[in-house]
């Protein structure tokens, strides 16, 4: 079995322990948003929309919903870090949809019924760092996996 495939935990790849460990912290961070303290205005939390006055740390506004998705991609992460193929397309596809959710953030008007999600501006910096993050995680080390595995660099 080689690196690039199924495998336990000692013989996987970076783009795969990476797409694990992104999926952990997003695990982490939707359960997280459900921990009163962790949250601040924990009891002024809605299900969805701009009217969630939760924040994560204290920074990050937070809903029932955004947790949720968070959960979601968490388990994603973790689902796709199975394979190196997988963990590409977490990486790389999850990055694609932050910077989405970045412009969203960017382009929606915060106070109006549109910012189902909901986010703040340091939600926005946020996504923004996490888009290119990831997209980077998942070029960088997709590259890196390809050539270790095949020794002429070509695709997962």
């Amino acid at each position: 079995m080689t690196s690039s495939n199924r495998g336990t935990a000692v013989d996987r790849s970076d783009i795969q322990k990476a797409a694990l460990a992104v999926g952990a912290v997003f695990l982490l961070v939707g359960i997280l948003g459900f921990v009163p303290g962790i949250t601040t205005d924990y009891d002024q939390m809605s299900f969805a929309g701009h009217e969630s006055m939760a924040m994560l740390l204290g920074v990050f506004q937070v809903s029932v919903l955004h947790n949720i998705v968070h959960l979601l991609f968490g388990v994603a992460g973790i689902v796709a870090a199975r394979a190196a193929r997988s963990s590409y397309l977490y990486l790389v596809g999850g990055g694609v949809i932050y910077l989405v959710l970045w412009l969203y953030g960017l382009i929606v008007d915060k106070d109006s019924d549109g910012n189902f999600v909901p986010v703040n501006n340091a939600d926005n910096w946020l996504h923004l760092l996490l888009g290119l993050g990831m997209i980077a995680l998942g070029v960088l080390l997709s590259r890196r996996t390809a050539t270790t595995t095949t020794g002429r660099g070509r695709g997962l």
